[in-house]
């Protein structure tokens, strides 16, 4: 059945709830870029460095990173529903207090409480989408999807938009239509059945114990601190108004979006999962290699043709971590989070303290150095990383799991 066949139920043909729940979704995942445009506006505002500004990112996803472990042990006790709608009460108090900050310390600290929103809100709106909509899993997980993108995208627009005029609108903006989401989803979407097992705070971390899935995690570990380096400290390298960067990151956000969904699958399809996310890897290192020694042109078109190769390798390593394990979905996916968005943690913080300690070059130099050691960890573990002595066939998450950026 085609997803996209409104007739037959699929993507177009969807429950309220599905709909606000895909709304919320989008809002939250242009919460992830949306500073990137006025990170220069926010250091001169608040008198900041590019490293402390750029602790905005690393309190972010540092408490990600700890909640994943947090996110299936709650969800499986409360509900899905009043998951979501706790991880939106975070996400709208954090953000609306991040507008008010009067030091970089205290933005700092608000984005961490907004990690924590965010973490709930992401790690539970799959499941919940899935198990809400009409025509089944695959048209939900596309829109799913569908929402990432989108917001991935409309994040910098977003954020160039309202921070042209200030820095602070737009944290206000986030949190006011993250408050119309958590009325949406209050008013439409009724309480999922809870899981027949409880999960445990321990279950991701024991899920790591098997070979293929602590493999993906230590490969997308790697992978990450390239792709966060891009997206943390590529603006200060560009050095442009809130607009022209809000540009540049949307155009990023849209080849990330398309990769994704549409060419990633294919290209996995004819070639094979670890095949392409080797390539894939070899080509954002030589991207970002060229970025870091180019002149300011080619520094803008390597930022945008890094979405590419980001969109194919989150969508990748999305189907590895879901497929190689024998783990209930949500659980390997805990685990491989847990693992991976430390290094969008550690990126945003060290990329401009080497900088500091070197030149502007050399992070770029480091961030290629990780996406190669990413590739290798692919090539050497390749027969852990395959399911059944087979490589992987390009799926998505069914009823039990979560997408690139979820729990």
């Amino acid at each position: 059945m085609d997803p996209f066949d409104a007739g037959a139920g699929g993507i177009l043909r969807q429950p309220r709830a599905v709909w606000a729940t895909a709304g919320a979704s989008v809002v939250a995942f242009m919460g992830i870029g949306l500073v990137d445009p006025i990170l220069p506006s926010i250091a001169q505002g608040l008198r900041a460095t590019p490293s402390q500004v750029s602790l905005l990112f690393t309190s972010y996803f540092l408490i990600t990173a700890v909640a994943m472990l947090l996110t299936g042990f709650i969800s499986s006790r409360i509900g899905g529903r009043r998951t979501l709608l706790l991880g939106l009460a975070f996400v709208v108090v954090f953000a609306g207090l991040a507008g008010t900050s009067g030091s970089v310390g205290q933005l700092v600290g608000f984005r961490a409480g907004w990690g924590l929103g965010n973490a709930l809100f992401v790690s539970t709106a799959l499941a919940v989408i899935v198990g809400a909509a009409a025509g089944g899993s695959a048209a939900a997980i596309l829109l799913y999807e569908s929402a990432l993108g989108l917001g991935m995208a409309c994040g910098p627009l977003l954020g160039a938009l309202l921070g042209n005029a200030s820095w602070r609108y737009p944290f206000f903006g986030t949190a006011s239509l993250m408050a119309i989401g958590f009325l949406c989803i209050t008013a439409f979407l009724k309480e999922q059945p809870k899981p027949a097992r409880k999960t445990s705070i321990l279950d991701p971390i024991k899920a790591l114990g098997h070979g293929g899935l602590a493999s993906a995690a230590v490969s997308a570990f790697f992978y990450n601190y390239t792709f966060f380096t891009v997206l943390a400290f590529t603006p200060f390298v560009l050095n442009m108004t809130p607009y022209r960067s809000g540009a540049v990151f949307f155009a990023w956000g849209l080849l990330l979006a398309v990769f994704s969904v549409i060419v990633a699958p294919r290209m996995q399809k004819r070639f094979g999962s670890l095949k392409v996310l080797g390539g894939s890897l070899v080509l954002l290192a030589v991207d970002v290699l060229v970025l870091g020694y180019g002149d300011h042109t080619t520094a803008v078109v390597c930022t945008i043709l890094s979405g590419a190769f980001i969109g194919v390798n989150n969508t990748v390593y999305t189907e590895l971590a879901l497929g190689v394990s024998d783990a209930p979905r949500p659980v390997a996916s805990a685990g491989y989070n847990f693992v991976r968005w430390f290094a969008a943690a550690a990126a945003p913080y060290f990329a401009p303290k080497i900088e500091e300690w070197t030149d502007i070059h050399i992070p770029f130099v480091v961030a290629a150095v990780t996406a190669v050691l990413g590739a290798v960890v692919v090539l050497v573990r390749r027969k852990a990383l395959t399911n059944e002595a087979e490589e992987l066939e390009p799926r998505h998450a069914t009823e039990d799991g979560v997408g690139v950026f979820a729990n």
